[in-house]
C-alpha cells in the first residue's frame, strides 16, 4: 500500500473535514479547530516556544493518518515533566533543545495523538507517521522525540513501531460506576467523607451566589471574557504566566463552542467565578478555574462537584480534572496511570533516562496503592 508522508507547518493547510474524520468520538482536543485556534490565536508559534510540523500521511491524495507534532525550544506547557533530564544534558554537554513534542499544547489530557483511518492497517500508517516523526527529526536535528498523554491502544502502537522508552505517571480522574444521581455517588462513600462533600455544596450555595452550568453556545461575550479573566489571573497568581492569547478564547467561542461546558457564579449579572471546560462523547475534561474573590467551597462545586453530577446524568465515562491535586481524591477522583513514550538520541543521556524511568514507575505504582487507601470510598 503505497502511502505518501508529508511534514505540515500549518494545520490550515490540511482541510477540517479530512483531519476531523480521523480524531474518533471522544477526543475535542484533537479536533481542527482547537488545535488551528491555537496557531491562529498565536498560543503555538512565533515566539511562544512551540513551532508546529504536524505529520500526514496520504494514500492516493486522501488524507489516511496524522500525527500532532510541534518544535520545543523549552519545557514548559507540557506537564509531563523531562526538567531533570534537560538539566543532566546540560551538565553533561549535551544539546537538549530543540526536541520534538506530540500531544495538544498546554493541554494535560488523555487522548488521541496518532490518528489514522479505520478502513486501512493503522500499523501500516503508523509506521508512516513514525517515518514522518524522523524526518521532522533530522529536519530540525532534535535531540529527541516525546509523545505526552498517550492512550493505551496507542502506546501499545507506538511501542510496535520504535525503541521507545516507556513513562508511567500520576492524574486523578473520576470513572462511571454506574450511579444514577449524585446522590447514589454520594451513598458510596465513607460516612465522615459524605458530610464533607454536602458541605461543601451546601457552602457553595450559601454564598448567595447564581451558579449555572452553561455550554459553550449559551455563554454570551461578556461570559467569554470573564472566563479569559479567569483564566489569566489564575496563572499570574501561580506566577507561570498565561499560555492561551486572549484571540485563543475568541478563536474557540467562534469555532468550538459545541465542545465547550462552563461553570460559572454570578453575582447579579457579574460573573465572579468560573471553569471553562470540555466535552466529547464519553469524556469530560476540566480545563481553566479562576475567581475575582474567594468564597467557600465555591471552587470545589464548580471544578468537581457539578461537572461530576452532569457526567452521571449525561453517562459520560470518563473525567479528567487537569494536572496534579491529591485534593482530588477526597472528592472521587481515583489516581491513574499516565502513558507516554520518549526517544532519546544520545546515546549516554538515552541510557540514563532508560535506567531511571523504571525507578520511577515502581514509586509512582507505591504512591497509587497508598493514595487508593485515602480515596472516599467505603472499604471493599
Amino acid at each position: 500500500m503505497p502511502l505518501h508522508v508529508e511534514l505540515v507547518p500549518e494545520i490550515a493547510s490540511i482541510a477540517a473535514s479530512e483531519w476531523d474524520a480521523l480524531v474518533g468520538n471522544d477526543d475535542p482536543f484533537i479536533e481542527h479547530a482547537f488545535l488551528q485556534a491555537l496557531e491562529t490565536s498565536g498560543s503555538v508559534g512565533g515566539g511562544s516556544g512551540w513551532l508546529p510540523l504536524h505529520v500526514a500521511v496520504r494514500h492516493a491524495g486522501r488524507l489516511v493518518g496524522a500525527l500532532p507534532l510541534y518544535v520545543k525550544l523549552h519545557s514548559y506547557g507540557e506537564y509531563i515533566f523531562d526538567w531533570s533530564w534537560a538539566s543532566a544534558a546540560s551538565r553533561a554537554g549535551i544539546p537538549y533543545y530543540p526536541k520534538l513534542v506530540s500531544m495538544v499544547p498546554f493541554t494535560p489530557a488523555t487522548g488521541r495523538r496518532v490518528l489514522w483511518a479505520d478502513d486501512l492497517p493503522k500499523a501500516d500508517i503508523a509506521r508512516a507517521l513514525m517515518q514522518g516523526v524522523q524526518a521532522a527529526r533530522e529536519q530540525v536535528k532534535a535531540s529527541s522525540v516525546h509523545f505526552l498523554f498517550l492512550n493505551e491502544q496507542e502506546r501499545e502502537l507506538l511501542l510496535g513501531t520504535a525503541p521507545l522508552l516507556a513513562r508511567e505517571t500520576l492524574q486523578f480522574h473520576w470513572h462511571s460506576a454506574g450511579d444514577k444521581s449524585f446522590e447514589d455517588y454520594l451513598g458510596r462513600f465513607r460516612s465522615a467523607l459524605r458530610k464533607q462533600v454536602m458541605k461543601e455544596r451546601r457552602q457553595a450555595r450559601e454564598t448567595g451566589l447564581d451558579i449555572r452550568v452553561l455550554t459553550g453556545p449559551e455563554l454570551s461575550p461578556s461570559d467569554w471574557k470573564a472566563l479569559y479573566e479567569f483564566y489569566t489571573d489564575t496563572c499570574n497568581k501561580r506566577g507561570s504566566g498565561p499560555y492561551l492569547t486572549r484571540e485563543f478564547f475568541v478563536q474557540i467561542a467562534k469555532t468550538h463552542a459545541s465542545r465547550v461546558v462552563a461553570v460559572l457564579a454570578y453575582d447579579g449579572k457579574t460573573p465572579v467565578a468560573g471553569t471553562l471546560n470540555f466535552e466529547k462523547g464519553r469524556n469530560l475534561y476540566g480545563r481553566y478555574w479562576g475567581c475575582k474573590e474567594e468564597r467557600p467551597s465555591l471552587h470545589f462545586e464548580c471544578c468537581y462537584y457539578l461537572l461530576i453530577e452532569r457526567a452521571i446524568e449525561r453517562g459520560i465515562e470518563r473525567f479528567e480534572a487537569g494536572a496534579q491535586g491529591t485534593h482530588k481524591l477526597r472528592r472521587g477522583l481515583l489516581p491513574a496511570v499516565i502513558h507516554s513514550l520518549h526517544d532519546v538520541r544520545h546515546p549516554a543521556l538515552r541510557e540514563a533516562v532508560a535506567d531511571f524511568l523504571p525507578r520511577e514507575a515502581e514509586s509512582m505504582r507505591e504512591e497509587m496503592a497508598g493514595l487508593a487507601m485515602h480515596g472516599p470510598f467505603k472499604r471493599g
